[in-house]
């Protein structure tokens, strides 16, 4: 086992925003591991947090790398092991500390950048379609279909049966979906062109505002609307009466921070399907971390088409 003291972290600053700079290694409690981080990938959520801190803290989730000190009440996977996962905090460093229902271990045939774009992503698309239930032959739309989660949920309710469509601003996404292994039944500019175009069974929405409004007025009688975002970051009203009737059939769904009942099971199935070459890690740019400012500016004015990689290095 390596002998550590200190390590390297991305931390916020009120000044710069974020700086590399030295600090103590975790300790592990029992139930947990100390890992060795190789890549994590950013989300809206976190990096906006970090952006508008006051404090200075470690920010990050999602991590791949690999196990220096198994937890020593053995339910984690053993030293050496390549693992990749989720904290609440602190993904951003050279080492972290986490549970073994946290994380999974990483197939061979998938690389560390790989495996890092998939824990929030994959987890959120899966707790939303586990919110719906069987999607077979029903019309689902996605907004945000160019996102990290997006990206995942198309390919994932195509290969669940279901007729995908999608919302994005960006030009290239019919493309992108087509490369992903996904025929979408139409892609839509705005919500506006979706609502004309009909009704749809369930729509996972994750840019809020009006958007999220306009949505629940295209469900069918018994359609369900999943909301698992904001980045809009605007406040959603709608008039009842104007989505149409019987209004009490439908649902609305807010998903906040919940996570998959069983992680490791959820993350194991997404590294499999990978593996398979069945599910494309939405990947778009793999950077070193020292670029975390250029990386962060890009995701929050939306120039990312899915996930973007940091490594560290």
């Amino acid at each position: 086992m390596e002998m550590l003291n200190r390590m390297r972290a991305i931390v916020t600053d009120p000044d710069t925003r974020f700086k590399i700079t030295e600090c103590s290694v975790p300790v592990p409690a029992p139930h947990q591991a100390l890992i060795r981080v190789t890549a994590f990938s950013l989300n809206q959520g976190e990096v906006r947090t970090a952006l508008a801190a006051t404090t200075s803290y470690i920010p990050g989730w999602d991590f791949a790398g690999v196990i220096i000190k198994a937890a020593s009440n053995g339910n984690s996977p053993k030293e050496g092991t390549r693992v990749f996962g989720f904290v609440q905090q602190g993904a951003w460093a050279e080492y972290i500390v986490a549970a073994a229902a946290q994380m999974a271990t990483t197939p061979d045939d998938i690389s560390d950048a790989q495996a890092a774009s998939l824990p929030v992503a994959a987890g959120t698309a899966v707790t939303c379609m586990e919110a719906v239930g069987p999607l077979l032959n029903l019309q689902v739309l996605i907004t945000g279909a160019a996102g990290g989660v997006g990206r995942i949920l198309c390919q994932l309710t195509a290969m669940a049966g279901a007729k995908v469509f999608a919302v994005s601003r960006r030009p290239n996404l019919k493309q992108q979906m087509e490369n992903d292994g996904v025929m979408p039944h139409a892609v839509f500019t705005s919500i506006e062109e979706a609502k004309a175009a009909g009704k749809y069974d369930v729509v996972f929405d994750s840019i809020g505002g009006h958007v999220l409004a306009v949505a629940v007025s295209m469900l069918t009688a018994s359609g369900t609307c999943v909301n698992f975002g904001n980045s809009s970051r605007q406040p959603t009203t709608f008039n009842v009466r104007s989505s149409e009737w019987p209004f009490h059939r439908k649902q609305l769904i807010f998903l906040g921070p919940e996570v998959p009942a069983d992680c490791t099971a959820v993350f194991t199935h997404m590294a499999g399907l990978v593996k398979q070459k069945r599910l494309h890690t939405p990947i778009d740019k793999e950077l070193p971390w020292t670029s975390i400012a250029e990386a962060a500016e890009l995701l929050v004015q939306q120039q990312v088409n899915g996930k973007i990689v940091l490594k560290i290095v």
